[in-house]
């Protein structure tokens, strides 16, 4: 690693979100250079001005800020420290920010090996789904040395409306459980709500409406409540992921003797659609194995509705 970090960004993991958010980086004019292990996915960059790398290493070198978005913290390991691993084409003084959601405890442990190396690091979840990501305007909380949070900050804005500093390397995986955490409770709330209405023979668009106009205005009345209704699960957000990210938090938890029940409900009532053969659905499906419970049978099919 003997070249100094360039003007040039990289971007490692193009699915949902990674995609949105690198093309945002490259319609504000950001040099870029990507890596994914789906070819399409890379040339869909390239089309719109990327730079192919052939791995991790080589998008690695000659940038200054190298992003990941990636499924979970065995794939972050791998891409940054694996044969070809960013840390072989890093230069010191070079920055990782990491937009996925993993373990704290994993931020911290990569952030210390890279340190090493003399490569920062960010732990840098997002909120705001595959939209959000389209758009460019996703909230971020990040976890990291104030000096290098202010260096990332205006990349990071090309994708985010909100970029949050909320401490040391490992805070913004903690912060991202707790927004997990609170909207998978919103969402049983709306998805209770919906239940009712229907058990006692209310139309669900004027409950909802009637619901918005008060104090249970929540993006999951607003967003998720209608699609519930329709049953319309084609995913922004899958159910599989919202899982992991809700494991993350009890296992947080747990290390913490702290109890979180009804994140604990939504956790298994999330694994029962995803054992079902529904794990590819956008996680608003949860509400399904809400009514499940009442006895209500579940849709046959195992696609989601477009």
């Amino acid at each position: 690693m003997s070249r100094a970090p360039g003007s040039s960004f990289g971007f490692i993991g193009l699915g949902a979100m990674g995609a949105g958010m690198a093309g945002c980086l490259l319609r504000r004019g950001y040099p870029l250079k990507v890596f994914a292990r789906e070819a399409r996915a890379v040339q869909a960059l390239v089309d719109q001005g990327a730079t192919a790398g052939t791995g991790p290493a080589d998008v690695g070198r000659g940038s200054a800020i190298v992003f990941l978005s990636l499924p979970d913290d065995a794939a972050v390991h791998e891409v940054l420290f694996a044969d070809g691993g960013l840390v072989h084409g890093l230069a010191a003084g070079s920055t990782v920010v990491d937009t996925s959601t993993i373990a704290a405890a994993s931020a911290r442990g990569f952030a210390a090996a890279l340190a090493a190396r003399g490569i920062g690091f960010l732990d840098a979840p997002v909120s705001g789904g595959q939209q959000g990501a389209a758009e460019g305007v996703l909230s971020c909380m990040v976890g990291g040395e104030t000096a290098s949070v202010d260096a990332c900050r205006e990349a990071l804005g090309a994708f985010c409306k909100s970029v949050l500093h909320v401490g040391g390397v490992g805070a913004g995986q903690v912060v991202k459980a707790c927004n997990q955490v609170a909207v998978a409770g919103a969402l049983l709330g709306v998805a209770d709500a919906l239940a009712l209405a229907e058990a006692e023979g209310v139309d669900p668009a004027p409950m909802r409406e009637a619901l918005l106009g008060g104090a249970a205005r929540s993006f999951s009345l607003e967003k998720h409540a209608p699609r519930i209704a329709a049953g319309q699960f084609t995913p922004g957000f899958r159910a599989a992921l919202m899982r992991k990210d809700l494991r993350l938090a009890l296992q947080g938890a747990q290390a913490t003797g702290t109890v979180l029940p009804t994140a604990a409900l939504a956790e298994r009532l999330l694994d029962e659609l995803c054992e079902g053969g529904r794990a590819d659905w956008d996680w608003a499906a949860l509400a399904l194995q809400v009514r499940a419970l009442s006895g209500k049978a579940l849709p046959e099919h195992r696609e989601p509705r477009a």
